[in-house]
């Protein structure tokens, strides 16, 4: 995807704000222009500004650790048309293996790419036609909708010809259900 970039300020040693990262995200997984890119990560810890490591260099996994947060923009591609279930079964499994996220598809009878996390996620549709699924339901978007995902089961579909891209905040949450 062309155009994804993040600005990450920080503090130098004599204590001033700066720019410590200004580039594209560090880390992409999925394949052609869909996937995950990752913006930022948070750890539950303690946060040191001076620290110029980027947080969102490390292996993407779907969901935040223990107390963290994930910032990432996601693209989801169209499906191609006339591809059997099995097979859009067998490309979800690889994907969410990729993610370390097998665990998280607990009712895929709906749709190959339903998942549900212990997160609460912020979702923003930036460019596309998506359509998000839930066990009973579901709800067409428009760019610039905004959709509370309270960790329940569902899936992301691309409406559209070209990638939907939609950007995400993660939070590592005990849910009630």
């Amino acid at each position: 995807m062309k155009n994804l970039r993040r600005i990450i300020t920080g503090h130098n040693d004599q204590g001033k704000s700066v720019i410590m990262i200004d580039g594209p995200p560090s880390r992409h997984i999925g394949e052609d222009e869909g996937g995950l890119y990752e913006i930022w990560n948070t750890n539950g810890l303690e946060i040191d500004t001076i620290d110029p490591s980027d947080r969102a260099d490390i292996d993407i996994i779907l969901s935040p650790q223990e107390n963290g947060t994930k910032f990432r923009y996601f693209a989801i591609n169209p499906t191609p048309e006339g591809i059997p279930q099995e097979k859009l079964e067998e490309a979800a499994a690889r994907a969410f293996e990729k993610m370390g996220a097998l665990h998280e598809r607990v009712d895929t009878s709906r749709h190959p790419a339903m998942h549900k996390t212990k997160t609460i996620d912020y979702i923003i549709l930036l460019k596309g036609d998506v359509t998000l699924l839930l066990d009973e339901g579901e709800v067409r978007l428009e760019p610039f909708n905004v959709v509370v995902q309270r960790g329940t089961n569902h899936a992301w579909v691309n409406n559209g010809n070209e990638p939907a891209l939609l950007i995400a905040v993660l939070i590592d949450s005990d849910l009630r259900e």
